[in-house]
């Protein structure tokens, strides 16, 4: 269907019932921002710099922190723009840029904990043959299949959404481009692309969350059956912090686009946390409790640190201790 679209650009107005508490959120939030862009590159730079988690595990930890630098900067750098006291105003393409990226971005970050499950399920259920299973052009296609059907979900929600002819109103109630408050600005019948709208985003992440569930079944399966309780232990350690970040992530999701009554401040919410908050929260889940990794992130700081003090002594100038003439 061609676009008729005669709206050049849209109206963000922000979170709904904010109204005076811009300065607040704008430091709130560039905290948030700051923070999940920090913790996030800690942590990929201890995965790229230690060899000792140059592990299959951590290598889709690794693209995980990367989705994370980039998800929340889909919709958080405007945002922030605008609660500085700038322009509402996005561009007609740069709303579907941003919706794009956002359906793509977090298309991929549920294939990634789909495949991160069975990642996992091979380790405990066949530890003998991980290493065979999950070898290097395994891991590479696997990254590289989450990302392509990411791709292929995020471009099919975004050509149904801007299918649709926009000629009316552009003010979008929202704080950022997303599908549902988007098609509710259509000049023409959205109520059958809205129920494709809804079982595509809604089957997606429930397919992906169903098989999670039954890898993590046989997991706890095989755990209860190692003898060692010590090994419990560590197999359970091991798993805690991925079944932490799976329901951080997909209870938002859930709550946002599988609602038949959505309402616009709650979902808004929710969705402050799932796009700033979780993302925020991943390094510290798989850090916490996880030795390797936090001796690698000390290590890094520690680098970082001798760095910082030796550029401080190169840029302090020397004075001289001779006598004027």
């Amino acid at each position: 269907m061609k676009n008729l679209s005669v709206v050049t650009q849209f109206i963000l107005l922000g979170i709904p019932h904010t109204e005076g508490l811009e300065t607040t959120l704008f430091v709130l939030f560039l905290s948030f921002y700051i923070f999940t862009l920090v913790g996030n590159l800690l942590i990929l730079l201890a995965i790229i710099s230690s060899t000792r988690l140059h592990t299959p595990m951590y290598f889709f930890l690794g693209q995980l922190s990367v989705c994370d630098i980039f998800f929340p900067s889909v919709s958080s750098p405007k945002m922030l723009f605008y609660l500085s006291g700038n322009s509402r105003d996005i561009s007609y393409a740069g709303c579907v840029t941003q919706l794009f990226f956002y359906h793509f971005l977090g298309g991929t970050e549920c294939f990634l904990y789909t495949v991160m499950a069975y990642d996992r399920f091979v380790a405990i259920c066949y530890p003998l043959r991980y290493s065979i299973i999950m070898s290097h052009r395994v891991c590479a296609f696997l990254a590289m299949g989450t990302s392509v059907f990411g791709c292929i979900h995020s471009t099919f929600l975004t050509s149904l959404t801007f299918q649709l002819p926009y000629c009316g109103p552009k003010e979008v109630n929202y704080y950022f481009c997303d599908i549902p408050v988007v098609m509710k600005l259509a000049c023409a019948d959205t109520s059958t692309l809205e129920m494709v709208g809804f079982i595509s985003v809604g089957l997606m992440p429930l397919s992906c969350f169903f098989f999670i569930l039954t890898s993590y079944s046989c997991i706890v399966r095989s755990i209860l059956q190692i003898r060692s309780t010590e090994g419990r232990h560590r197999a359970f350690s091991t798993c805690s912090a991925h079944l932490t970040a799976i329901l951080l992530f997909y209870m938002p999701v859930i709550f946002i686009y599988l609602r038949p009554t959505p309402s616009p401040w709650l979902d808004a919410t929710v969705q402050v946390l799932n796009n700033l908050v979780t993302p925020m929260l991943n390094p510290l889940i798989y850090s916490l409790r996880n030795k390797e990794v936090k001796s690698s992130l000390w290590t890094v700081l520690q680098s970082a640190i001798l760095i910082s003090k030796v550029v401080v002594q190169a840029c302090i100038p020397t004075s001289s201790g001779g006598e004027f003439p």
